[in-house]
C-alpha cells in the first residue's frame, strides 16, 4: 500500500507516523510531499527513524514533486496550510478591526482560509485523479474540512473529510467511564467545527444525562462553555461553539492575548529542531502542545475501515443525502458513518432541536456561498458569503470585512 501525505512537511506528520508504525495497515511506501525543503527534510528523516525503531518495513519517500508523490498511491491524505502560520496569524487578527473574532476555521478568518485553500486542493485532487490508482481515496484533514470536502465531492472526487474533535470526545468519555474507546458510541452531529454530542452510549445505554448531572462544571470547562449552556441543551457542544455562544467574551480574550499562530510558530520551531536531531526517534512531548490530539488514531481507524476492517461507525465528513432533511443532499455534514459497498453511509440521525437546526442551517448557507466564492472568485460573491455568516450578518460590517480579507489575501487570490 502506497500512502501519500500532501503537506508531509507538517509538524503533525510524526504523530501520523507513530500511528502507522503501531498498526497492521499494509503500508509499504509512505510518501511525503511538501514544497518546503526546510520542513520536508527534518520531518522525513524523523519518519524514517521512527519506522526503523518500530521495525516497520515501509519506505519513506520525500519529494517536492506532487505528480511523483501521488503516482500509484492507494490513498492520499491532505494536511496542507496555504500561506503557513503567517496567514493564520493574519486570519486571527484582521477581523478584530470590526469587532469580530479571529479564528482560522470559524468566522471571517475561516472564510479567508477557505478562499486560499479550495483552489489549491482542487488542483491536487486533479493530479490524484490522473496519476493515483483508480480507486484511490482522498482523506482531507485540511481546514475548513467541511467546505474543502464538499469542494472535492462537488468536483467528482472520491473523498472524505476527517476531524479529531469526535475521537477526542470519545477518548475522554471512555476515560471518564472506565471503558475501552470502541465501547463508546457518540451521538455526534452537525457540521465540521459546529457539532454537538447528543448522547454517549455504552452497550446501547445513553450515559450522557448522568455525566452531565455528575460532572457538569468539569465538562463545561473542558469545552469552554458556561455550565448553564450544557444544562439547557442536555448535550455537549464542541469547543468551537464558544465562538457563537460566547462571541464577545472570546473576542475580549483575543484582544488581550497573543495569537494562537504565534504560539504554534514557536512550538513548530522547537519541533523542527528536534526532528533534525538524528538521535530523536520517538514523538517528542512538545508535539502534544501542537494540538491535534488523537489525530493519528483517527486516521488509522478510518484507513482500516476503508480496507474492510470491522468496527463501529466512525465520525466523518460526507454528503448529507437526506440525513439532515433540512439541508440539501449535496451538503457535507459531520456524523457517524460506516464504510460499506465502497462508500461511506451515514448512520440515522434523530430530528434536531429547533435552535440547533437553525444554527446548522444558517452556517450551511454561508458555507455554500463561501465555496461558490472560492471556486469562482469575485468581490460580490465574497461579500454575499461574508454577510451570510451568523457571526457577521450586518451589511456594513460585511463590507469592511470583505475589504480587509481581500487586502490581506491579495497574493493568494489571483482575481482579487
Amino acid at each position: 500500500m502506497k500512502l501519500t501525505i500532501v503537506g508531509g512537511g507538517s509538524t503533525y506528520t510524526p504523530e501520523l507516523v507513530d500511528g502507522f508504525a503501531r498498526t497492521d495497515l499494509p503500508i509499504t511506501e509512505l510518501c511525503l510531499v511538501d514544497p518546503d525543503p526546510a520542513r520536508l527534510g527534518p520531518v522525513s528523516g524523523m519518519a524514517r527513524r521512527m519506522l526503523a525503531r518500530a521495525g516497520h518495513p515501509a519506505t519513506v519517500v520525500a519529494t517536492r514533486d506532487l505528480i511523483a508523490g501521488v503516482t500509484d498511491a492507494d490513498a492520499v491524505l491532505l494536511q496542507l496550510r496555504v500561506g503557513g502560520q503567517d496567514t493564520r496569524r493574519r486570519d486571527e487578527t484582521w477581523p478584530h478591526e470590526v469587532g469580530c473574532i479571529g479564528q482560522e476555521t470559524t468566522g471571517p478568518g475561516g472564510f479567508a482560509k477557505a478562499l486560499r485553500t479550495v483552489p489549491v486542493v482542487l488542483e491536487i485532487a486533479e493530479a490524484v485523479r490522473a496519476h493515483a490508482k483508480p480507486d484511490a481515496w482522498i482523506v482531507d484533514f485540511t481546514n475548513p474540512v467541511g467546505i474543502v470536502t464538499r469542494a472535492l465531492l462537488q468536483a467528482g472526487h472520491r473523498a472524505v473529510g476527517l476531524c479529531n474533535v469526535a475521537i477526542g470526545f470519545q477518548r475522554r468519555f471512555a476515560e471518564l467511564l472506565g471503558v475501552a474507546p470502541d465501547a463508546v458510541a457518540l451521538g455526534h452531529v452537525g457540521l465540521n467545527h459546529l457539532t454537538w454530542e447528543r448522547s454517549v452510549s455504552v452497550d446501547s445505554h445513553d450515559l450522557l444525562p448522568g455525566l452531565l448531572g455528575r460532572r457538569l462544571d468539569e465538562l463545561a470547562e473542558e469545552v469552554e462553555s458556561a455550565p448553564a449552556v450544557l444544562a439547557q441543551l442536555g448535550m455537549i457542544p464542541s469547543y468551537y461553539l464558544r465562538y457563537y455562544y460566547a462571541h464577545d467574551e472570546v473576542l475580549a480574550e483575543q484582544l488581550r492575548e497573543p495569537t494562537r499562530a504565534e504560539a504554534v510558530k514557536a512550538i513548530e520551531d522547537e519541533l523542527l529542531a528536534l526532528y533534525s536531531d538524528p538521535s530523536v526517534d520517538t514523538t517528542p512531548a512538545a508535539l502534544e502542545r501542537r494540538g491535534g490530539a488523537f489525530y493519528s488514531e483517527a486516521a488509522v481507524e478510518l484507513l482500516a475501515a476503508m480496507r474492510g476492517a470491522d468496527g463501529p461507525p466512525r465520525v466523518v465528513n460526507l454528503r448529507n443525502d437526506g440525513t439532515l432533511p433540512f439541508l440539501p443532499d449535496d451538503h457535507v455534514i459531520e456524523v457517524p458513518a460506516r464504510f460499506t459497498g465502497g462508500r461511506f453511509v451515514a448512520e440515522p440521525v434523530a430530528a434536531l432541536p429547533d435552535d440547533i437546526r437553525g444554527l446548522v442551517a444558517a452556517v450551511a448557507g454561508y458555507e455554500r456561498l463561501a465555496l461558490d466564492a472560492a471556486v469562482h472568485g469575485g468581490r460580490d460573491r465574497v461579500l454575499r458569503a461574508m454577510r451570510a455568516h451568523p457571526l457577521v450578518l450586518q451589511h456594513h460590517r460585511a463590507e469592511k470585512l470583505t475589504d480587509l480579507l481581500l487586502a490581506q489575501n491579495a497574493g493568494f487570490l489571483p482575481w482579487a
